[in-house]
């Protein structure tokens, strides 16, 4: 095990301040476990499942690292869910303190994946370890998911691993994803579902030609204008009660020669709708490729559905994570759907009640990415509180 800095107002502090919690988030997160990698991050955690009687699967999917640990035989299943890889750094000369070298300071926990989430990994391995031992014949069974590509493409971690899985006829009844969902205090917040994301990848043709004989070429930015007016004012939906409406957004917009006298050929863009449940993709799409028809447009579309709406409503997991909030920080949550997506996505279309529970996202994917250390051990504490909701 690894030492690490801890700075307080008293000079002499030690490694020996950290709790079980913090030591293994500092382990984890000196591992430069940039996605796809995973840099011994789940060989680690392994270790800590199999000493208290998990079994485990390694499930390597091309080049991304997975595993699949559950303790128990029978009766529902409650599983853990996360990753182990962590976005760039961007340039680390920007970085007060050295992303991979974590460090306690004034009781925050400084470094790259403090919140996103390799302290929800810790959280979750400290809680499961303190329940086995004071549950050891607990009902049901405890499991874990965790993958290396989530911040990357997804599409060989957990989806993959899911569908393997399902081919083994076994079913998550309840999941916690340690996804960073708290706003303001561990606990304040907790995801019950999420907006669907669908893509499109766009190009509006045109004919190139001289800026000097307009009418001898067609601009593509002229003719698309008005349709991309309508795109953006069009009221897909009203949202419900526990969604916001539908979303319309261009992210990339490219065109020109990068001459000034050349009227361009074509013009590509990127686009993406955060949905709800009032509508479909189908439906999106349909609408879409309506209006640019509409206007007259000659045009070519790539859709990609990255990931559908999804609600678990009240019921026993929600239950069983606000009564764990209650317990150890004494305030009522906020269930929301708001945010990005997250490999939920891929747990929830199975049938398993699904909510994502995790610390403060204020400086996920930024430079000098932090969380206060005591946040992680009350984390931990509301897990093994959920634990005890549902299995005793």
């Amino acid at each position: 095990m690894k030492n690490y800095t801890v700075i307080t107002d008293m000079p002499n502090s030690s490694t020996s301040a950290l709790s079980p919690t913090l030591q293994l988030a500092c382990d984890l997160m000196s591992r430069r476990s940039v996605t796809p990698e995973d840099a011994g991050c789940q060989e680690l955690m392994i270790k800590r499942l199999e000493a208290i009687g998990f079994h485990i699967e390694r499930l390597r999917f091309e080049e991304v690292d997975n595993f699949w640990a559950i303790r128990g035989s029978e009766g529902p299943i409650v599983a853990f869910a996360g990753h182990t890889d962590v976005v760039p750094t961007g340039p680390e000369a920007q970085w007060q303190r050295p992303p991979f070298e974590p460090v306690i300071e004034d009781g925050m926990l400084w470094g790259r994946g403090a919140a996103d989430m390799k302290g929800s990994l810790a959280s979750m391995i400290i809680a499961v370890e303190n329940f086995v031992a004071e549950h050891p014949d607990h009902k049901g069974r405890i499991a874990f998911l965790i993958t290396s590509d989530e911040e990357g493409p997804a599409i060989n971690g957990t989806v993959k691993v899911m569908e393997w899985l399902e081919s083994n006829n076994t079913k998550i009844e309840w999941c916690i994803v340690g996804e960073p969902s708290s706003t303001n205090a561990v606990g304040d917040v907790i995801k019950n579902g999420r907006r669907g994301s669908l893509g499109a990848t766009l190009t509006i043709k045109g004919v190139q030609g001289h800026v000097a004989y307009p009418q001898l070429a067609d601009n593509p930015i002229h003719s698309l204008a008005p349709a991309l007016t309508e795109l953006t004012q069009e009221v897909w939906d009203k949202g419900n009660e526990f969604f916001p409406a539908t979303s319309f957004q261009v992210s990339n917009f490219n065109s020109g020669t990068g001459a000034t006298n050349v009227i361009p050929g074509h013009v590509d863009l990127v686009c993406n709708f955060r949905f709800s449940t009032e509508v479909t993709a189908d439906d999106l799409k349909q609408r879409a490729e309506a209006i640019l028809r509409k206007h007259g447009l000659s045009f070519d579309v790539d859709w990609n559905l990255s990931g559908q709406p999804f609600l678990t409503s009240e019921g026993d997991l929600v239950d069983a994570v606000v009564a764990g909030i209650k317990a150890e920080v004494g305030t009522d949550t906020e269930l929301s759907t708001a945010g990005g997506t997250s490999d939920g996505r891929f747990i929830a279309p199975t049938g398993s009640q699904v909510v994502e529970l995790g610390p403060v996202n204020a400086t996920i994917h930024k430079v000098d990415e932090c969380v206060k250390a005591e946040d992680l051990n009350i984390l931990s504490r509301i897990y093994q509180q959920a634990l005890v909701e549902l299995l005793v």
